[in-house]
């Protein structure tokens, strides 16, 4: 399988006011879909990064997206770029996965989605919108503050309404760019920037 040219390896800055950073490579790629996670995830942690999410898009011309940060939440240009190598050498060396890809690894950006039922405890307190797999009272999509959880139960408020479903029912939950979210973003940046100079100069 052909490594793929310098050209091919997009790297960009923020995406809007989403501040998300990512890299893109195409590839001749191949292996079975269904198990990407464990196959990929190993990967990525040994590459000192944590997967937030894992997706194929598109029909004819799909792209494996894979969204991930490092253990402290922060991801930059220079990471995407580290962890989009080893995750080539391991492509080049492995053959995971089936066909032709557009792979485009990327941070979560500020109003990242949420997949792992920790997420909802870390985030508490800021808005999220939430798609379950099947209707709660005649419904399926919902928005509202974040409250934590109940067991393995997700609790958000919504309407002044106390609502709570299963973990397991959310198809799809991301939080809401929001002012209170930018600043506590901004706020975390600016400590990891003077924990990086302070381990610099130490």
């Amino acid at each position: 399988m052909p490594i793929p040219k310098q050209q091919d390896l997009l790297c960009g800055g923020r995406k809007a006011a989403a501040g998300k950073e990512f890299c893109i490579w195409r590839s001749a790629i191949f292996a079975a879909a269904s198990h990407l996670e464990p196959v990929f995830e190993p990967v990525i942690e040994s590459a000192g990064f944590k997967l937030v999410r894992l997706r194929i898009m598109g029909g004819e011309h799909k792209t494996l997206q894979i969204m991930a940060e490092r253990a402290d939440g922060s991801m930059d240009v220079e990471g995407c770029s580290t962890l989009s190598h080893a995750l080539l050498d391991f492509i080049e060396t492995e053959d995971p996965i089936e066909g032709d890809y557009e792979i485009e690894v990327s941070s979560p950006g500020i109003d990242r989605p949420l997949t792992r039922l920790a997420d909802f405890n870390r985030w508490k307190g800021h808005e999220a919108k939430i798609e379950l797999t099947a209707p709660l009272d005649g419904r399926k999509r919902f928005r509202g503050r974040l409250e934590g959880l109940d067991g393995n139960d997700v609790v958000i408020i919504s309407q002044n309404q106390r609502i709570q479903f299963p973990f397991r029912t959310i198809l799809e939950a991301k939080l809401v760019l929001t002012d209170k979210l930018i600043q506590e973003d901004l706020k975390a940046r600016k400590g990891a920037g003077a924990s990086a100079r302070a381990g610099a100069t130490s």
